[in-house]
Formats: structure tokens, C-alpha cells, sequence
């Protein structure tokens, strides 16, 4: 069995990055993953002897493909049984596949295997000709499965469907959930030379806001406005967002200290970062500026160690906070003013993405627009915020 023992701090030894446009392996897809929480868990019946479909939406196509399964978390094994990929009839919204495009899966060879606790699996290659932003239905049978502490990504912004048994019948009512478990990514063979962008983020990158089956954060935006010029068409788009998440500590899932070799430098085929966090650190802190100073030092490790990859990192300012339950005494004004200074003019990124400025009220740029507010709740943005945010990313930045 081709298994991959991952851990927080040695991903990048054990994934490599290519950091330059290739024809091998892209990363087309992959999500942040963290232990559910105890409200996230899948609902009755649960995972265990039973069948999961899940619907992620790729970003650039290619001609073959293979699939990661993760167990980083589980403090139990992980058995499975079966697993098959398909071509999803929708976002997200039903489990319907189109008819005749299932392809079962093999894992060195097998298809059962038992993954131990924090085990990573890569599917055998298998000729799958994928489209630009095409959504793959990936279908996963069980055995043996831990109830609590699982590997996932609750914030999937994509329903999920649990049929009882060993089945690929998802026509009768199935038991729904809008988290994935234990996928992690998808790799493709490109047809054409291509690389990928990853993006480490919190909830505003999650899609806090964006439409459930809609498939609308600004990273898909992002993606899509690639995929119509030629010079930028052969990027992949990965969100490693993760709702509540921190640079430094406290937060929901592990921190973005702990885990961006993993997300950032594990992935197949990046050559460019975006690096857009640092909102709940300073939202939480006593002391906003000193706060600042400390994401400024975990942000010069991961230029530096971009750097050393062949890897460009861009920043992304902090959009605003104010009027939100983060204002409560300034602190987190002050911090994102002197990190949002330093990300435009220390000139230490390869380039600025200028979020906070997108973003603006025309009337009060100090707050986020009002007609992109989310719940306004002054944080989080609404879907055509993420359309505004995804589409005016200047390209040029990737030519």
C-alpha cells in the first residue's frame, strides 16, 4: 500500500512542490482539514458500513487522475471498502451521477484497504478525462470508522449524502450533511503545462457567506477569471480555508503556523501563494499591533521558505472589521492597519492583493461595502462580494 505518514511538520518533506509550470502531477483540488467538532460529526446513521458521496468542483481539467484519502486526524483506523469517482449531475444540490461515467478506484492495486491514524492514501492513476471546473461525485464505502474525531473540512459550503450500506443506489432518501470527510485532494495530468495557486485562509476564504451547492467563494471566482486567458488558463485554484482559523494560536483547527507546509507546500505543482489571515488573531488580541508584528514573522518564514521552493507569495490585506463583534476596543483596528502597511509597502511579498480596498464602502472605506455584507455582520461577505473579490485579482500577477 502506497501510504503517506503525514504529519503537520514534515508534509513538505514528504509531498514535493514543483514550484514551475509541468506536465506531471497538479494539484486540482484539495481542501484544510481539522478534527470535526462534536456538531459537525455526520448525522444517523453515521459513516461506519455505510456508503458517502461527496461533490467537489475541480479547477483545471486533465486526462488522468488519482485521489487522496486522508486519516491525519482519526485516532482510530479507517477502513474501506470500495471507492469510485463519477461525474456529478450537479453542484452539489442531489447525489446524482451521469450515467456510465463511474470509475472504481484502486489503492496499490486494491480496492479495500484499512488506513492507520494519521495515514494518507493516493489512489492508483486512472484515465479520467476531467474538465475545467467540472464537479466529480467521489463515492466512498466503509467498513470500520471512528464516530468522533475525524478528519474533515466542515466549512465544504457542499452537501454530502450517507446511504446505509455497501451501495452505489443514492435514489432513495439519504441522510445529508454539508461537511467532507476524509478526501483531502485531487491530482490530475494536465494536458498542457500547468502549476497551481494555493491559498491559505479562514472563513472569509472558506466561503462563510457564499451559496451552499453554489460553488461561489473567491476562490472559485478566482479560478474561473484563470480560465478565460489563455495565459493564466493552466492554473489550479486550492483553498485551504478554514472557518474560525488563526496564524498563531486559539482558533478552530490546527493554526496556520502549524499546518501551512503541509497545505501550502505539500500540494502538487504550486508555484504561487496567497497568503489572506490574520483577522481572528487580531480580533482576539489585547494588543493589536504586537499581534501584527508576530504574523509578520510566520509570513517572512513562509516567503522564505517559498522562496527556497521556487515559489512567489503574494499578500492579501485584511479586509475590514469594523462595526463587527471584533471592534470591541480597537485593538484589532490598530493590528490590521500596521499588517495591512507592511503587506503594501515592505516590498518583501512578490506582489499585493489588496482585498481591504476591494472591499470598501464608497461611502466609509473604513467598513466593508454594505452591499456585500453577509448577516451583516460586518466580517464576512455575501456571494457578490466573493465575485468582486475573485474577479478583480489582477491576473498579470500569474503571467
Amino acid at each position: 500500500m502506497k501510504k503517506i505518514l503525514l504529519s503537520l511538520a514534515l508534509a513538505a518533506g514528504l509531498l514535493a512542490s514543483a514550484g514551475a509550470q509541468t506536465r506531471d502531477w497538479v494539484t486540482t483540488w484539495a481542501t484544510a482539514l481539522q478534527i470535526a467538532e462534536p456538531h459537525n460529526n455526520p448525522p444517523a446513521p453515521g459513516l461506519a458500513g455505510n456508503s458517502f458521496r461527496q461533490i467537489v468542483q475541480v479547477s483545471i481539467g486533465g486526462k488522468s487522475l488519482r485521489l487522496h484519502l486522508s486519516n491525519l486526524f482519526n485516532e482510530d483506523e479507517t477502513e474501506i471498502l470500495g471507492v469510485e469517482i463519477a461525474r456529478a449531475a450537479t453542484m452539489g444540490a442531489s447525489p446524482e451521477i451521469l450515467p456510465g461515467s463511474t470509475v472504481e478506484l484502486t489503492f496499490d492495486g486494491r480496492r479495500a484497504f484499512t488506513m492507520a491514524p494519521g495515514e494518507e492514501v493516493v489512489s492508483d492513476p486512472v484515465r479520467f478525462k476531467l474538465a475545467e471546473r467540472e464537479n466529480l461525485a467521489i463515492t466512498i464505502h466503509y467498513g470500520k470508522i471512528s464516530a468522533t474525531r475525524l478528519t474533515s473540512h466542515p466549512g465544504s459550503r457542499t452537501t454530502s449524502y450517507i446511504a446505509a450500506g455497501n451501495t452505489t443506489d443514492f435514489s432513495a432518501p439519504a441522510a445529508k450533511t454539508d461537511h467532507w470527510y476524509t478526501i483531502s485532494a485531487i491530482d490530475v495530468k494536465p494536458r498542457r503545462r500547468s502549476a497551481a495557486i494555493a491559498v491559505l485562509g479562514d472563513s472569509i476564504t472558506d466561503g462563510r457567506g457564499t451559496t451552499t451547492n453554489g460553488q461561489d467563494r473567491w476562490t472559485d471566482q478566482l479560478s474561473r477569471s484563470l480560465l478565460q486567458d489563455r495565459r493564466t488558463r493552466n492554473l489550479s485554484v486550492l483553498n485551504f480555508g478554514l472557518g474560525g482559523n488563526c496564524i498563531l494560536r486559539g482558533g478552530n483547527g490546527p493554526t496556520a503556523q502549524s499546518r501551512y507546509a503541509r497545505d501550502l507546500f505539500g500540494p502538487r505543482g504550486v508555484k504561487y501563494v496567497i497568503l489572506f489571515e490574520g483577522t481572528n488573531d487580531l480580533g482576539g488580541s489585547r494588543d493589536g499591533v504586537a499581534t501584527a508584528e508576530q504574523i509578520k514573522a510566520v509570513f517572512r518564514d513562509i516567503i522564505r521558505e517559498a522562496h527556497a521552493r521556487g515559489i512567489k507569495v503574494f499578500g492579501a490585506t485584511v479586509t475590514s472589521a469594523v462595526g463587527s463583534f471584533y471592534q470591541r476596543d480597537g485593538e484589532h483596528e490598530k493590528g490590521r492597519q500596521a499588517l495591512n502597511a507592511w503587506i503594501r509597502e515592505s516590498g518583501e511579498f512578490d506582489g499585493v492583493i489588496d482585498f481591504d480596498k476591494i472591499t470598501a464602502g464608497p461611502d466609509d472605506p473604513a467598513r466593508i461595502n454594505p452591499a456585500f455584507l453577509f448577516e451583516n455582520d460586518w466580517l464576512h461577505l455575501n456571494a457578490d462580494g466573493y465575485r468582486l473579490m475573485g474577479t478583480s485579482i489582477d491576473r498579470s500577477l500569474f503571467y
